[in-house]
């Protein structure tokens, strides 16, 4: 088990106590509304957590819809699985974003909120996330932090993630071309960061 991996599991238990407070629940509440999900969709809610944007993700998406909720810490999907097994159109699933298994274009909608920070090799990652999307899917990543405040905010933790940041935008833009992706837009301001892409038509 990596360190990293070792971190979230170990943080699984407080996660929710210590990270889902009203000031982000109020944020989300706005925020998820602005992907542009779409009734009946399949989305993946890559680095799941416990779960923090699955009930989100779902009022989006519709009870026609389907949200998989990935996680690579096992502590972190038995807390998920334990909120929201009682919804038929959630799964749940333990994997490495650069490992995913699933079909190819499978998903309409790939969304990292809190994640590609942490995410040990991001091409390859990436280039997972293309594979999985449907032609015109889209990637949407998303943090309640801007770029500057996760890199302060990760130096300041343990050191299993006190390197753990965002690449530049010249950076993301280029690694996220190289994967096959299209029409990026990324918003980097004070309390919110958004990164949308498209994969475009091989």
């Amino acid at each position: 088990m990596t360190e990293r991996k070792a971190f979230f599991n170990r943080a699984a238990g407080n996660w929710d106590k210590q990270v889902l407070t009203p000031k982000l629940l109020s944020f989300l509440e706005e925020f998820v509304p602005t992907f542009g999900l779409l009734a009946g969709q399949k989305v993946l809610d890559a680095g799941t957590g416990t779960g923090v944007l699955v009930p989100f993700l779902v009022r989006e998406v519709g009870p026609m819809g389907h949200v998989t909720a990935v996680d690579f810490a096992e502590e972190m999907v038995d807390i998920c699985k334990s909120k929201y097994c009682h919804l038929p159109n959630v799964s749940f699933r333990v994997q490495k974003m650069e490992e995913i298994d699933f079909p190819s274009e499978g998903f309409d909608c790939v969304v990292c909120f809190g994640l590609f920070p942490h995410i040990e090799d991001k091409e390859k990652a990436l280039t997972q996330i293309s594979r999985v999307l449907k032609v015109s899917g889209r990637l949407i990543i998303a943090h309640a932090l801007s770029s500057e405040e996760i890199e302060a905010h990760h130096h300041k933790s343990a050191s299993a993630v006190a390197h753990d940041a965002l690449p530049d935008r010249h950076t993301m833009k280029q690694m996220l071309r190289q994967a096959g992706f299209t029409e990026i837009k990324i918003t980097d301001e004070p309390g919110r960061y958004l990164c949308t892409a498209t994969k475009k038509p091989t």
